[in-house]
């Protein structure tokens, strides 16, 4: 599983517990630009931050294991917390906020447990009913296809144009009650493992996947009791609630709510190459995975529900929609979290690459202050 060519994970200090319990807190011990810094927090939390970037509601910055820079702002009602009839929240220390996306990585890891124990072949295909028809081509669709989003089902993954959105439709719409079941229903576009296409409905398909492994599939409370005692409990992400589908799916795609100190706990699990206080809580190699690029991904950046960036500094970070993402850093041994509400940005004119998202842009200053 190991990669040689990735930078190597940094160790934890011998001096600096992990935060199982309370994040030890301390000052930056490397050389940092702190005016800029403190610059870039002011304008983030600012009344003038930048329209593209919108609203910061939180950033946690862990330095060689140590809680360096937390800041919190204001609080903010977005339609989607309507549609997920949420009430907007006070950003704290202790105040639980939406994952989006970045749930993803968390299904990565619990998944990546399984193949540790010999439970789940990624190259087998994986166990879905809707596709175990004699002659469905969707039947050769395996674990590997599903984890790095290459299965090549049909999928609209849209959070604007909802008339488009196969995203809005399973989170909010016809596909609400079966999310996992609405995306299985899906045609191939083409070969599976030959056609890269961001889906959350993939994520949901794996997450109902390895309920069926486990012996949970439709039970929700025992899925959230194995991901408390597998995940959340092991490294002290207390704070973590996993939401289910009426099914009893975990919807993977979209819904872990935690702490920012706790979404920083996760990442820094994984900067420690899946250690915890000595205790091996995901498989060897394992990280490895998510910091591998998507063959079939043309742009080199999403891994197995992870996402890569090649900036010589080997970081690799959870993103969700809105702007939250858990930034990891192996070359400075830093984790970067910032939670918030930012508008999606326009879609780049047809042929064009995205540009880089307001909140990486933002990010990447802040990791320049260290490096």
């Amino acid at each position: 599983m190991h990669d040689p060519s990735l930078l190597p994970l940094p160790p934890q200090p011998d001096a600096t517990p992990l935060p199982t319990g309370e994040w030890p807190a301390g000052p930056m011990t490397d050389p940092v630009d702190s005016g800029r810094f403190a610059d870039l927090l002011d304008t983030a939390f600012g009344s003038d931050a930048p329209a593209e970037l919108g609203l910061t509601q939180a950033v946690v910055v862990i330095q060689h294991g140590t809680l360096v820079a937390e800041r919190y702002g204001e609080p903010f009602h977005s339609e989607l917390d309507a549609l997920s009839e949420t009430g907007p929240l006070v950003p704290g220390p202790d105040t639980t906020m939406i994952s989006w996306s970045m749930a993803k990585s968390m299904l990565h890891a619990v998944i990546g447990q399984q193949v540790g124990r010999g439970a789940i072949d990624l190259d087998e295909p994986a166990p879905v009913p809707e596709w175990s028809s004699a002659g469905d081509p969707r039947g050769a669709i395996t674990w590997r296809h599903l984890l790095t989003m290459s299965p090549a089902l049909e999928w609209a993954e849209d959070y604007v144009d909802e008339g488009v959105s196969d995203v809005i439709q399973m989170l909010f719409g016809s596909g609400a009650d079966d999310m996992a079941a609405y995306a299985a229903d899906k045609p191939l576009v083409a070969r599976p493992g030959h056609r890269y296409n961001y889906s959350s409905g993939t994520s949901n398909i794996l997450a109902r996947c390895l309920q069926r492994v486990l012996g949970l599939e439709g039970d929700a409370d025992g899925m959230a009791a194995h991901l408390r005692s597998a995940l959340f409990e092991p490294i002290g992400m207390t704070s973590a609630i996993p939401k289910f589908d009426p099914a009893g799916t975990f919807v993977a795609s979209s819904y872990v709510y935690a702490t920012a100190r706790d979404f920083a706990r996760f990442g820094l699990l994984y900067l420690r190459d899946g250690v915890w206080d000595g205790r091996r809580v995901l498989p060897e190699g394992w990280v490895d995975t998510a910091r591998e690029p998507t063959e079939t991904d043309p742009e080199r950046r999403h891994s197995a529900h992870w996402w890569v960036q090649p900036d010589g500094l080997g970081t690799f970070a959870c993103d969700g929609y809105e702007g939250q993402r858990i930034v990891l850093v192996p070359a400075l041994d830093l984790v970067v979290v910032r939670l918030g509400k930012t508008p999606a940005p326009p879609d780049p004119p047809p042929g064009q690459p995205a540009p880089p998202h307001p909140v990486e842009k933002w990010i990447d200053q802040l990791v320049a202050c260290f490096a």
